[in-house]
């Protein structure tokens, strides 16, 4: 049951709450999935178990409802979803294509990993988008998101939670990490994901694979790759040049214009996400 007040993780105050409100951030999560794929046993897990080849927008669906939730969720709302994820995690087992060694996808080094390169997208994504946030802000941002990695079954302790914990994290973790076959296959099909059957005629998905949104959704992904890191986009091949940082940030800058004039022009009901509209309306300020 949903209580008037109930907050859930965080707040209107908290810095979680500016960060999100940016629809940009959704770039960031295309972002971390190119970072994520670097890592060999968290592709491989993913690529072993889960249905984002045959249902790669369901999938998005599903991921994106659980973020919503522990962003804006009620205390019971926010516990329900992890208490799911963790028992599916739990159930769960992939192989080391360099091994052979059978894993669990919920070792902690490997839940680690993917909540760090996540949390570290969305929030490089709004800054270098244009959101303006001081270094205390950051770290609190980093600090606050500890409570959506315990809820993952992460002990807090070996979670990193300021800026500068987060680039030695990073810099730890890059002899582990590199490009496998399912990297660069997760990769290709991030830049160039199909147009599922259910989409319409066969004329319309024609249209949609090869017709302007194909090449809009392509300048958007490429956006993504863009504001990797250097040394992880030269993993995957791509270049580590300063340009090329400087030309993800211009494009980033106008995506956010983009997003923020297509909002403005759409009626009130539609600018913010049900959730959050919700977790507004539990703190009195709809």
């Amino acid at each position: 049951m949903t209580t008037a007040g109930d907050l859930g993780l965080f707040g209107p105050d908290s810095v979680t709450w500016k960060v999100h409100e940016e629809l940009i951030v959704t770039l960031g999560g295309l972002r971390s999935l190119y970072l994520q794929a670097l890592h060999p046993r968290a592709v491989a897990a993913i690529a072993q178990n889960s249905g984002y080849r045959s249902d790669p927008w369901g999938r998005l669906e599903r991921t994106s409802d659980y973020v919503g939730t522990v962003l804006y969720g009620s205390t019971d709302e926010v516990e329900r979803a992890a208490s799911r994820i963790r028992r599916l995690h739990a159930r769960m087992t992939a192989t080391d294509p360099r091994t052979g060694e059978t894993f669990r996808v919920d070792e902690p080094e490997l839940l680690l990993w993917v909540h760090v390169a996540e949390v570290e997208s969305f929030l490089t994504t709004a800054r270098r988008a244009g959101l303006e946030l001081t270094d205390d802000e950051v770290d609190r941002y980093y600090a606050e998101q500890v409570r959506a990695a315990e809820l993952v079954g992460l002990d807090p302790s070996m979670v990193p939670a300021t800026a500068a914990e987060v680039a030695g994290y990073y810099e730890a973790m890059r002899p582990q990490l590199g490009l496998t076959k399912d990297s660069a296959e997760t990769a290709l099909f991030l830049t160039v994901p199909p147009v599922p059957q259910s989409w319409g005629s066969r004329s319309l998905r024609l249209g949609l694979t090869l017709g302007p949104t194909r090449w809009a959704y392509l300048g958007i992904a490429s956006t993504a790759f863009g504001l990797l890191p250097p040394w992880a986009r030269k993993m995957y091949g791509g270049p580590g040049w300063q340009t090329t940082d400087m030309t993800a940030d211009l494009s980033v800058r106008g995506l956010r214009l983009l997003m923020k004039g297509a909002l403005a022009a759409m009626p009130q009901r539609y600018r913010v996400a049900p959730m959050r509209r919700q977790a507004l309306e539990r703190a009195g300020l709809s």
